[in-house]
């Protein structure tokens, strides 16, 4: 598949628009720079409105900075969500562009990249500079350098350890990159800090309205693994990294009304805070652009009341890819409580006790693929076909045979998995879903669907909803969610009939 991405700035009547409106819904969808000023701003910035003459339009913050602007210290260009339309498709500026925040530049060159996304170098600038208004390389250097701007901004981390979380080695380096961009050395920024010391390391997480926080929350709740994650009517806390340097993480609704989330990190390095807040914003769906996903789904019959009903709808994902293939094995063909307990027995046997300072609740990892590969699992009451499935996988995972690489096409991902044992393509399109957040993930012979998708109450074929599901394209994961969340509204409403 070679889909072009979208077209990433809009026209400019909506830009201007949705500058004099300070309409949320475009907040990360473009930026505006001022030329009398050479500052560039969100859409959103409570500035007055500078002169029509005076004013630019970029698809990026990386273009904005290429053009010679800096980021707006009011409005702060950091905390506006990322463009998911750039990361739709298969295009290899999507692939790349995933890659970029998975950390693929921070330690391998230009070359590397573009190797993995298969093309040259030199084409893969070209088509950055043609969709992005900014190399691959320029990229890379304003999202670390904004993430450091946020954490000047917001924690009392120093300066030192500011430079490391954002990919420096160098405290030179990140204080000369620091100044070129923003007009100011990294210290004179922290003249006024508004943050304030404390145990927590807090962060804000922007997203474009609608957002349905609250069904997202009610998704994991349900899926919550005692031990591994406490999920209540306000937060998501779960513990992250490995049995020698953990940490855990709490993600709740930010004070204030804001459009963002609340990220509390404690006992997180510095290299690990871009990772870690990269990987909770895929997991919440931060960056999805609402308005284009309605766009498409809203065309059909039996989802536009759905999104009516739902505006605000996410793809939850999950925090670990084996976590999520192995729940997705447990899953096949049972209840979300029955799997969530057999899941709950591997933790509880087979998880790392953490000890460290934690919450109530919180208290083990999920279990390593080298924890699973010999372990036996059917004294847990898990099938013998299914404990061998798992096994497989983690093994298959240490010998590198599956990976949850984020540039790999959705097809080459499901492909690769139902290559081993016991794994078809319902669990490969759900470990997408949950694991690697694909847009277009669709398990189409999943009999919930089939019976939610059927506008006469007759439950589809898997043939027919895929057939269906052809004009969903490239969001059928949200198709997904939203079906679901009807059939169980549905549910709901019969039980609650006297």
């Amino acid at each position: 598949m070679s889909e072009s991405p979208t077209a990433t700035l809009p026209t400019l009547a909506v830009c201007e628009q949705a500058r004099l409106s300070r309409d949320a819904r475009f907040d990360g969808l473009f930026f505006t720079a001022v030329t009398s000023t050479r500052i560039y701003c969100r859409p959103v910035c409570p500035a007055p409105a500078p002169k029509p003459a005076n004013i630019r339009y970029y698809a990026s913050a990386a273009a904005a900075e290429a053009a010679g602007f800096r980021p707006c210290l009011r409005c702060r260009p950091e905390l506006a969500p990322g463009n998911a339309s750039w990361h739709r498709g298969e295009h290899v500026v999507a692939r790349a562009l995933k890659l970029i925040e998975a950390g693929a530049l921070a330690e391998r060159s230009l070359d590397d990249l573009a190797a993995r996304v298969g093309v040259g170098a030199r084409q893969l600038r070209r088509l950055f500079v043609e969709h992005l208004g900014a190399p691959p390389i320029h990229v890379h250097t304003t999202r670390r350098l904004l993430f450091a701007k946020q954490l000047l901004t917001e924690t009392t981390l120093p300066v030192t350890e500011v430079a490391l979380a954002a990919g420096f080695g160098s405290l030179r380096r990140f204080n000369a990159a620091f100044a070129t961009a923003n007009r100011m050395p990294p210290r004179e920024l922290r003249r006024q800090p508004r943050a304030t010391a404390d145990a927590a390391l807090v962060l804000r997480l922007g997203y474009r309205p609608p957002y349905d926080f609250n069904a997202v929350l009610a998704f994991l709740r349900t899926r919550a693994l005692p031990g591994v994650e406490l999920v209540d009517e306000h937060a998501y806390a779960r513990v992250f990294g490995d049995a020698d340097e953990a940490g855990w993480l709490r993600l709740s609704a930010a004070p204030g009304g804001d459009h963002a989330l609340q990220l509390e990190l404690h006992g997180a390095r510095p290299a690990q805070l871009l990772p870690l807040v990269t990987r909770a914003r895929r997991m919440f769906d931060l960056d999805a652009d609402p308005r284009v996903i309605a766009a498409t789904l809203g065309t059909s019959a039996v989802l536009k009341p759905m999104l009516r009903r739902h505006p605000g709808q996410r793809l939850p994902g999950g925090w670990d890819g084996f976590e999520i293939a192995v729940r997705a094995v447990l899953g096949q063909q049972v209840s979300v409580a029955a799997a969530r307990t057999l899941a709950t027995r591997i933790v509880q046997h087979h998880g790392s006790v953490l000890a460290i300072p934690l919450p109530e609740g919180l208290e083990r990892l999920f279990p390593t693929p080298a924890q699973l590969a010999d372990a036996d699992l059917r004294e847990l009451g898990i099938t013998s076909a299914r404990a061998a499935t798992i096994r497989g996988i983690a093994q298959a995972l240490l010998d590198g045979r599956v990976d949850f690489n984020v540039e790999q096409p959705l097809q080459e991902f499901v492909a690769r998995w139902v290559a081993l044992p016991g794994i078809g393509e319902w669990t490969a399109h759900y470990m997408a879903m949950r694991a690697m957040s694909h847009p277009d993930a669709f398990p189409a012979a999943d009999l919930i669907l089939r019976r939610a998708a059927a506008a006469d109450g007759v439950e589809l074929s898997t043939k027919a909803l895929t057939m269906l599901a052809e004009s969903w394209r490239p969001w059928r994961a949200y198709a997904v969610m939203h079906l679901w969340r009807s059939a169980g509204d549905a549910a709901a409403a019969k039980r609650s009939k006297p």
